[in-house]
Order: C-alpha cells, then structure tokens, then sequence
C-alpha cells in the first residue's frame, strides 16, 4: 500500500518553501537531501517508500530549497531559510538528518539554532570544502552552465555512485533527468556556487545535541576525510560511522542497512 503524501509551502518572511510530509508519529524526523538539478519534491511518493519504516513513529518533512533563489546565494543563507521554515511551522527539537548539501545547511542549523535539533544525523557531508569538493562541484556547474543534459547526468552517476549500482540503475536516472529545463539548470547553478560559501566548521564546537556522523571511505564527492573531520571536531558527544570502499558519496542509497541505522539512532 502506498504512503499518503502531503505537500505544501510555508511562507517565510521574504520568500517561501516546498515540502512534503509523511508519517503519522509523535516524533519529528526532518529530511534535508543533497544537491540535485530537479527538485525532491518530484521524488515525494519514492522518498516515503523508501523510508516507509519511519511511518509510524515519525512524522516525516522533507524540505526543498528555498523557492526564490538570487545570484550568490550562501548556504548559511539556506541554513537560515530552513530555520526560519521549522519555526513557522512550529517545529522544534527535531531528529535532522542532512545529507550531502543538506548536512552542510544542517550544521548551521544545529549550531545557530539548538532549540530546533534534539538529534543531528550528517550524511556523506564536510564542513568546508577541500580540492577535491571543489573540483566536482566547479565540473557539474560548468556542465550545467553549458546545459549538457547528457554529460551532465554521466558526471553525476559516475562520481555519486558504486559502479554496481550505476550500471544497474544509470538508465533510469538518466530518463528521470530527460526533462531537466534551463530553469532547473539556472537554479542548481546557483545552490551548486553556494557550496563555495561553506564556512561552518568553525562553529561545530556550538553544536551540543547528539550526533551521528556516516560516510564512505569510496566518497569521491565530499570525500571521507569531510566526515571524519566533523566528527573529530565534535568530539565526544558525536558517533562517526564509516563504510568501506564498496560504496560511495550516495551510500544513503545503496547500502542496505544505511536507514536500520538512521533508525537505530533517532530512536
């Protein structure tokens, strides 16, 4: 049986945002996803089958980003839009899970705002950039600069996944992306140089709630030293969890035992 979806937009002071909910617990776990060219919200019904196992003690929101977006956006600017979202809606102390970009907005959040996050999950994420982050990240905004659909979704699936799983599954995300426009592209253009702007790892030690910390030591994207390195930076009250070179930047994806332990820590 499908999970019932729920979709809206919650104003903020000078802008709005799109989510989604599922799930009818007490608990209030948030979804924060990563960088993509096509909004989560076009992945609604598959986001809540996927973790379908949070229906019932969670309430479910996933968050996209902010809808109107300006050239030199930040990701403390995104950070401080996600923020404002949960407090317009009455959320706090929440279970937050950020995954990739998602993680970066999520320690802002956690650092600059501790009465919303009760727990923090950071997914295949890094505090600040190094080369090798900032090399990807200049590759697909200058794909998406040229709109080259096509080598586009060949950078993304090459570095993003295990090669098991991009030869399995490579076709279909290659067709969900056949209908990317120039808005889709301006606009990734713009949350992709907002990476540029990271500068939260100096404010790691405000962060006081649990952590959990997972990557991959095969992370070709933000790399495994960007977990690491949160996680050696929180200290003690943080859990770092990596997985071996069987997997990759999307190991949220892939391994088969990666939301057993979102789930395990949130409850």
């Amino acid at each position: 049986m499908a999970i019932m979806v729920k979709r809206a937009t919650v104003r903020l002071k000078n802008n709005e945002m799109d989510y989604f909910t599922f799930g009818r617990g007490e608990k209030i776990f948030v979804m924060l996803s990563g960088l993509s060219v096509k909004s989560i919200l076009n992945n609604a019904e598959g986001v809540a089958s996927a973790y379908r196992m949070f229906s019932d003690e969670f309430t479910v929101y996933c968050f996209d980003r902010t809808k109107f977006l300006s050239e030199n956006y930040t990701v403390e600017q995104l950070a401080e839009d996600t923020a404002e979202a949960l407090t317009a809606l009455g959320l706090k102390n929440v279970c937050l899970m950020g995954a990739s970009q998602g993680g970066m907005i999520a320690m802002y959040i956690a650092a600059r705002h501790p009465e919303l996050v009760g727990k923090l999950l950071l997914a295949s994420t890094c505090a600040r950039l190094n080369p090798t982050a900032e090399k990807v990240m200049k590759t697909w905004v200058a794909l998406a600069e040229k709109g080259d659909i096509n080598a586009f979704c060949d950078s993304f699936i090459d570095v993003l996944y295990s090669k098991e799983f991009a030869e399995m599954f490579g076709r279909f995300i290659r067709l969900a992306h056949r209908d990317v426009t120039q808005e889709d592209f301006n606009r990734f253009i713009i949350l992709g140089k907002s990476c540029d702007t990271l500068s939260v790892y100096d404010e790691l030690d405000n962060i006081k709630c649990p952590v959990l910390v997972i990557g991959a030591k095969a992370d070709r994207v933000l790399t495994a030293e960007g977990s690491v390195e949160i996680a050696e930076k929180l200290g003690g009250n943080c859990e770092l969890y990596m997985y071996d070179e069987k997997y990759g930047h999307c190991v949220f994806d892939e391994a088969p035992d990666y939301k057993d332990r979102i789930y395990k820590f949130f409850s």
